[in-house]
């Protein structure tokens, strides 16, 4: 009985800030402005897919270079000694503190064509770059940004990993492919899912990045959605069956991610 005393609050808080706003977006993506069942809108935002598509590239693209990145970086914070990862750890989160707005706003500074990075190319001789306003400079916000999303899932996974374990596959004449492609990885799946859907999901829908580093030349699915509620194409019907739409793609893709843990959890248990 007091174990649901205590959950009341928390099923307060999930009824009121997801069930309700989730119920209002399904309701008026098939509601038009006299208060009638449509599908308009949803067959409408078809006409936005190739937009869509292009968000689901970068959010790829940028899922897969925050891996890349954050898994070394992992494995070597999970094997430094305590007082060494508490510190790094707290360089790691520390720019999370910071607003997202205001990072996106220090890319910008660093990125224009006189901003900083193009003032010291040009000392060093090496001339100036055209990177904001282009899709590399939104792929490079989502990275920084994100980046942490991906390191902090893997790193509590692999302190868990016995480095005797690592040293045995090492004496038994394994080299660094094998480790790698036979224990770290498998041990680390579970993190890397994790890391995968914390970075792809924020990605896949964002549009203060694609915004402010890439122009209105480099528009997002997140952007349109966006127009449709605060924007001076104000339409909130259009603008939840695209939120619908992209909910959906997400609870796909999330799917997806889940089985390959449970599938990989399940040969692991045979394997036992």
């Amino acid at each position: 009985m007091k174990s649901k005393l205590l959950s009341l609050p928390y099923i307060f808080w999930l009824i009121i800030f997801i069930v309700i706003p989730t119920f209002l977006v399904v309701l008026f993506s098939f509601i038009d402005e006299n208060y009638k069942f449509t599908t308009k809108w949803i067959i409408q935002s078809g006409d936005y897919i190739g937009i869509l598509f292009k968000s689901i590239y970068f959010a790829v693209i940028s899922t897969l270079i925050c891996f890349l990145i954050a898994f070394p970086i992992a494995f070597i914070l999970s094997r430094t000694k305590k007082y060494i990862q508490k510190t790094l750890l707290m360089l790691i989160i520390l720019p999370m503190w910071m607003n997202l707005l205001l990072r996106t706003y220090a890319w910008m500074t660093l990125l224009e064509n006189n901003g900083i990075i193009n003032q010291i190319l040009s000392f060093i001789g090496l001339g100036k770059i055209n990177i904001i306003n282009t899709p590399y400079a939104i792929i490079l916000g989502m990275v920084y940004n994100y980046l942490p999303f991906m390191i902090l899932p893997l790193y509590s996974v692999m302190t868990k990993i016995d480095k005797s374990i690592i040293e045995a596959a090492q004496d038994l004449g394994a080299n660094y492919f094998v480790v790698l492609s036979k224990i770290l990885l498998p041990l680390s799946l579970s993190g890397i899912v994790a890391g995968i859907t914390m970075v792809f999901v924020p990605s896949v829908s964002t549009f203060i990045i694609s915004r402010m580093l890439g122009g209105g030349g480099n528009l997002l699915f997140g952007d349109i959605i966006e127009q449709q509620f605060i924007g001076s194409t104000y339409n909130p019907y259009m603008g939840s069956a695209m939120s619908l739409f992209l909910m959906i793609i997400i609870l796909i893709i999330m799917w997806i991610t889940n089985m390959i843990d449970k599938n990989k959890e399940e040969r692991q248990g045979m394997l036992l």
